[in-house]
């Protein structure tokens, strides 16, 4: 696994930080509070995102409401992005669950869930939490922890790391299921069926013998009951037969006197039919009269009409709007006369005027005496033209007079006539229907009396064939029927009820028993298992200590290594060994031993971090299968100084450990950070952490 870069986004003070990472050395260097330590607090959030106390106050920038950190890293070949989000809420701050998001190659893969991400990093780096923060990331002042605490808190906490301590656990377990098995064994030797199982096979072989005899007494009534039923079909089947007779017939006894009421009604509708249809008749002689008495009224105002020229075939409409137009030929007429009485009237005026004047009555000339007498001559003969036109219009206006009064007269007596010829025509129409009607219903009537009287004979001939002295009979015979069925049925019931109570204890008796066998089965089964536990016990007693000696082995050939790379050729050689609970002794060329208390500041610093180192392969190796790859170190110089050369011989065998495939340490010592191939150096901008690639 190797860290490409970190993005930071309101992280403490990184308001937005991009740090690259390369193979190889890699130091983050930079004074004291100016963000180096951050740098790796965001990594191991990223990664898991639980806060490494109670909250996350240590995260997330002061001013900010919102923080983001994305770690992008390579494993196998694939680019990995893990990234989660910070969100202050009121007083607290909490994890933005819904930004969390794990990529693979650019695909996701998880997401929204912190135990898939970690199920799926686990996965793909052997990476935990507790290894992570326990092995990989040694951080600030925790280098010497372990060189520290007692050797009893060093054996229990590296027996955890290395998985030694699930054996103790699985021998606390065994022993707890030892104990459930041995108090189980001891429950079933007390079962009382266990104690008695031959009395229980006793009363299981009796109870299967009474259960034989009652099957069988219990086929003998269901014969019995079948044959009682049998019987009691054959009767109830007369007996409904009979009984289905006897509703026929009493359902035929309605029908005969509803039969015989309708023939009553249709003979009585018969009669009320006669008598109705000479009623229309004598009405339909009187409307056949009266119409003629109306035709032949308007048979001679179209004769007037027909007299004076009309056309007598014409409508009603029509003959009205003819005798329209010779009013306003009578009106044009009056209208003519009246211009010509009028020009008449000037005509004399004119002449008046001539004599009397001596002017011309148009033009108010004076007139001489040829043409004065021309002039009166033209208006005498004016006047002769219109007195004979004033006489032919009015013979004309007589002419027309007369035969509009005759037309007007013949024309409002067909006004007046024509309605009542259509009402009385539909009155002897609807007489005649209705006549037409009351013979088709007298002939009905008599048709259906007919069909009436005959379903009547046929239904008095079905009634006769009911006796119902037979009904009687057949009713005891099912009575006598049903009770013996009954009693069939009761006597079967019971030994049906005896049958299943038999059969309930024989499989009660059957169950106990198998219910026995298995307990039996088990008591031996438990004797075994106890032996095998036992056995396991002991065995995880003799394994854990054996391992562990290996472990403490390797432990100390990786620290020794490690330590002598860190001390060089530069003072006297540390030569470790390492007891059974881990704790770490110097040895002199002497022989003398040193606890690690007695050893100077340097000194103590150079061991705690080849143990650390050794520690970390070691476990990597046996948790993950392969070794430590990443390694994360936070101010790994303290109590170091550059006097004494230690602070460089720990840069040279930081830069010399080719087996971890990168290093990210953060100090404020420049002598530690010019051995690494990869300086990062961050500073304080206004408050804001800068970062400045060096090399």
């Amino acid at each position: 696994m190797k860290l490409e870069s970190l993005h930071l986004e309101n992280i403490r003070s990184h308001i937005k930080t991009v740090v690259p990472f390369v193979n190889g050395f890699n130091c983050i260097v930079g004074g004291l509070g100016q963000g180096k330590s951050t740098v790796l607090y965001a990594f191991d959030f990223a990664l898991f995102g639980d806060p490494l106390g109670r909250s996350y106050d240590y995260l997330l920038r002061e001013d900010a409401e919102e923080g983001k950190v994305t770690a992008v890293f390579v494993h196998n070949g694939r680019t990995y992005k893990i990234h989660r989000a910070l969100q202050r809420r009121g007083k607290g701050i909490n994890q933005d669950i819904d930004q969390l998001k794990f990529y693979r190659d650019g695909k996701l893969v998880a997401s929204n869930k912190n135990d898939a991400v970690a199920e799926e990093l686990k996965a793909l780096t052997g990476l935990d939490k507790n290894i992570f923060r326990e092995v990989v990331w040694v951080r600030q002042e925790h280098l010497k922890e372990l060189l520290d605490i007692t050797p009893r808190q060093r054996q229990t906490k590296l027996d955890k790391l290395f998985g030694l301590s699930d054996y103790n656990v699985a021998w606390s377990g065994l022993h707890q299921f030892e104990r459930e098995y041995e108090v189980e064994k001891n429950v079933l030797e007390r079962d009382a069926d266990v104690i008695r199982v031959g009395k229980l096979e006793a009363d299981y072989i009796s109870a299967v013998e009474e259960f034989s005899s009652v099957t069988s007494q219990l086929k003998d009534a269901k014969e019995k009951l079948a044959k009682a039923e049998s019987a009691l079909h054959e009767v109830s089947a007369h007996l409904d037969g009979l009984e289905e007779l006897r509703k026929t017939t009493e359902a035929l006894q309605r029908r005969e006197i509803q039969l015989q009421t309708n023939i009553a009604n249709i003979k009585k509708r018969s009669r009320e039919l006669a008598n109705q249809n000479e009623t229309n008749k004598r009405r339909l002689d009187e409307l056949q009269k009266l119409l003629s008495q109306i035709e032949s009224q308007e048979k001679s105002n179209r004769n007037a009409l027909q007299n004076i020229g009309w056309d007598a075939d014409k409508t009603f409409e029509e003959l009205r709007s003819h005798l329209f137009a010779v009013e306003e030929q009578l009106r044009t007429i009056g209208g003519e006369q009246e211009a010509t009485k009028r020009e008449m009237t000037a005509s004399i005026s004119n002449i008046s005027s001539i004599i009397a004047e001596n002017k011309c009555p148009r033009c108010l000339q004076d007139l001489t005496g040829d043409y004065k007498k021309s002039l009166k001559e033209n208006l005498q003969n004016e006047q002769a033209e219109h007195k004979k036109r004033l006489t032919e219009l009015q013979k004309n206006f007589d002419e027309l007079k007369s035969l509009h009064i005759t037309a007007n007269r013949a024309v409002s007596n067909l006004q007046q006539l024509t309605p009542r010829i259509e009402d009385i025509r539909k009155q002897v129409t609807e007489k005649q229907e209705s006549l037409t009607k009351f013979s088709v219903e007298v002939e009905a009537a008599q048709e259906e009396e007919k069909k009436l009287q005959k379903q009547l004979d046929e239904t008095q001939e079905e009634i006769a064939k009911f006796d119902v002295t037979e009904l009687e009979s057949a009713r005891k015979q099912q009575k006598n029927a049903f009770t013996d069925q009954l009693n069939a049925k009761h006597e079967l019931d019971i030994l049906e009820k005896r049958k299943t109570d038999l059969a309930s204890r024989v499989d009660d008796l059957k169950e106990r028993l198998d219910i026995t066998q298995k307990k039996i089965e088990r008591k031996e089964k438990i004797g075994k298992l106890l032996e095998v536990i036992d056995r396991i016990r002991v065995a995880y007693r003799s394994i854990q200590p054996k391992l562990r000696s290996e472990f403490v082995t390797y432990l100390q050939r990786t620290v020794q290594q490690v330590l002598d790379s860190l001390v060089g050729d530069v003072g006297p050689a540390l030569n470790i060994k390492i007891d059974e609970t881990y704790s770490p002794f110097v040895s002199s060329e002497e022989g003398y031993e040193r606890e690690v208390s007695n050893l100077s500041g340097g000194e103590r610093t150079l061991l705690a971090f080849a143990y650390r180192i050794g520690l970390g392969q070691l476990i990597m190796q046996s948790r993950t299968g392969h070794g430590l790859y990443m390694l994360l170190l936070d101010e790994p110089t303290e109590s170091l100084g550059r006097e004494d050369g230690s602070v460089d011989r720990l840069a040279e065998a930081v830069s010399r450990l080719k087996a971890i495939e990168q290093i990210i340490a953060v100090t404020h010592n420049e002598a530690f950070a010019e051995k690494a191939d990869h300086v990062i150096r961050i500073e304080k901008e206004a408050g804001a952490s800068q970062i400045h690639i060096e090399k």
